[in-house]
């Protein structure tokens, strides 16, 4: 049933297996924290966004931060693993490093706004929200740093560095592409960005070139 706002409630009533229940919920906890944050989010809300009770909703997780958790797994999953194939998904380095942005610029345009959960949650204070949002920066660049490695022979804690360095340009300015609508395409400013960071790393021989 579509609201007056556009989104989309299921009706009262209708009974779905537990695994698409709990698809359900998500979705609906995703489009009221995306929203509002997680302070502001109510689980009522979220119990009608979904078109269920709160009884219901309370079946599948214990609380609200329970629920912001398994929507943040989610998200992180998400991100972690479109990075990982977009490493995966060529061997020449300078389509490696655009196709990463890519992924970052992806999630972050992604309509359903769950980039926020990640790196615009309200919640960082929260050991358990802390440690999954640490896990993107720490996860996308443990998997960066393993092709610098073997690409240039750079020891660990160098590649490390600017596998950390390409993450975080990649993320941040992803985020302010989107937060300043910026006139730039997608695609302009994926360009934009990967050239910048293509620039930088390709100074760094290749290994078969020592």
């Amino acid at each position: 049933m579509a609201t007056a706002d556009g989104a989309t409630r299921t009706a009262r009533g209708v009974r779905l297996p537990r695994g698409a229940r709990r698809r359900q919920l998500l979705q609906a906890a995703l489009e009221v924290f995306a929203e509002q944050g997680y302070h502001a989010a109510a689980m009522d809300e979220i119990a009608d966004r979904a078109g269920v009770s709160k009884p219901v909703l309370y079946q599948h997780f214990p609380g609200k931060l329970e629920l912001y958790l398994a929507l943040l797994d989610t998200s992180c999953d998400t991100i972690i693993d479109s990075s990982r194939r977009a490493l995966a998904s060529t061997e020449d380095n300078k389509e490696r490093v655009a196709a990463t942005m890519s992924a970052f610029y992806d999630y972050v345009a992604a309509a359903e706004g769950a980039f926020r959960l990640v790196f615009e949650s309200d919640l960082t204070n929260e050991p358990a929200v802390r440690e999954r949002v640490d896990r993107v920066t720490r996860e996308c660049a443990a998997l960066t740093a393993e092709v610098i490695r073997e690409d240039t022979g750079l020891p660990d804690e160098p590649a490390h560095l600017l596998a950390v360095s390409l993450v975080g340009m990649a993320q941040v300015s992803a985020r302010y592409w989107l937060a300043q609508g910026s006139k730039l395409s997608r695609d302009d400013a994926v360009a934009l960005v990967s050239g910048l960071a293509w620039r930088g790393i390709r100074g760094y021989p290749r290994n078969d070139e020592h």
